[in-house]
């Protein structure tokens, strides 16, 4: 009888909860030991997969904390920490899934994965489209920015709309987005790099480097005179402050994330609460996976906007499983320029 193939399987685990900013020695790459390529007997409808791109997304800090009050669970200590990925099937015994398929989808931080519920995963068909792009620009961050900007936002022609972390993995699409919405957008960034990314490559109208502005309200006045109609939260703490401040009656605030307070024990309190009262704010948290029965229809426009040039993204890409403690630790301080994704080098 044939032997199946083996290889050694290496992991990034979590080496203990933590209540702070991450660090690169919080995670370690370990030796798994020899793997069979092939789904075990008794595992039922599952399939094995050769891990290819690995997302680095914010949200995944959340799973560092020992806090099971959250819409997902944190990481299992000594096993594979988790996150989006996409790779190839090796071997399956599900009935929708072939040796040879790409698929993405929630995986391990590990060179192979054995998926046990493959129903959650999403095929991808090849195409001009780079197959890493479907973690960002026609995966959850892009699905995020377009689900924020159209169901949450409800944009009108000739609004104004102010998007920080602009440059990220869901910033840089909102842009794009309300630019051809026929929006006027401003977006705020880390770096003067980054900003001239915004402007240069992404279209917005303006930009600017918050870490240069001693006064987030006055900046925000000087940007917006008119007041914000629309504002896509990535960051939280003082900026959420400068922005209701700033806020038009009416607008709207879509809450994707508060990067700021993802490092911080006790996070800052907002002190501008009562503009929501006083400018009749809608101010909504939403969670992309809600908005699933979009996604065929985010995926036709995106890739016609993409191809027809009126899109365009940058991802920040990282070669070696090795190094990617170090690229999602890069995130909470604005290391990556663009979607930060890491490559897992095929035999």
């Amino acid at each position: 009888m044939e032997q199946p193939a083996v290889e050694r399987n290496r992991k990034v685990v979590l080496r203990g909860y933590i209540d702070r900013a991450p660090r690169e020695d919080d995670l370690e790459l370990v030796d798994g030991g020899v793997l069979e390529l092939r789904v075990p007997e008794g595992a039922g409808p599952a399939v094995l997969v050769k891990n290819l791109y690995l997302s680095c997304d914010p949200y995944m800090r959340g799973r560092m904390r020992d806090f099971h009050g959250s819409y997902i669970p944190p990481f299992k200590l000594g096993s594979a920490i988790e996150g989006l990925g996409l790779g190839r099937v090796v071997d399956s015994t599900h009935p929708g899934f072939s040796t040879g398929d790409i698929v993405s989808g929630m995986t391990g931080w590990e060179d192979y994965s054995l998926i046990s519920k493959p129903e959650q995963l999403r095929k991808i068909q090849q195409s001009d489209i780079p197959l890493s792009y479907h973690l960002g620009l026609l995966g959850m961050p892009g699905f995020t920015a377009y689900v924020g900007f159209y169901e949450i936002c409800s944009p009108k022609k000739g609004e104004f709309v102010y998007v920080s972390a602009a440059s990220g993995a869901v910033g840089q699409i909102v842009g794009q987005l309300a630019k051809l919405h026929g929006c006027y957008v401003v977006g705020s960034a880390g770096t003067n790099q980054k900003v001239e990314l915004l402007k240069e490559k992404f279209g917005f109208d303006a930009a600017f480097n918050y870490k240069e502005e001693p006064d987030l309200t006055a900046a925000l006045k000087r940007y917006f005179p008119e007041g914000i109609d629309i504002y896509f939260e990535n960051v939280g703490g003082p900026m959420l402050d400068a922005v209701l401040l700033n806020m038009r009656m009416h607008g709207r605030i879509a809450v994707c994330g508060m990067v700021s307070q993802h490092g911080i024990t006790d996070p800052v309190g907002i002190h501008n609460l009562y503009c929501l009262v006083s400018k009749r704010i809608q101010m909504k948290g939403f969670i992309q996976s809600d908005h699933l029965h979009l996604f065929p229809q985010f995926v036709d426009d995106i890739t016609r906007h993409y191809r027809d040039g009126k899109i365009v993204y940058v991802e920040d890409m990282t070669t070696g499983l090795e190094n990617g403690p170090s690229a999602f630790v890069g995130l909470f301080s604005g290391k990556n320029v663009g979607k930060q994704v890491v490559c897992v080098p095929q035999d």
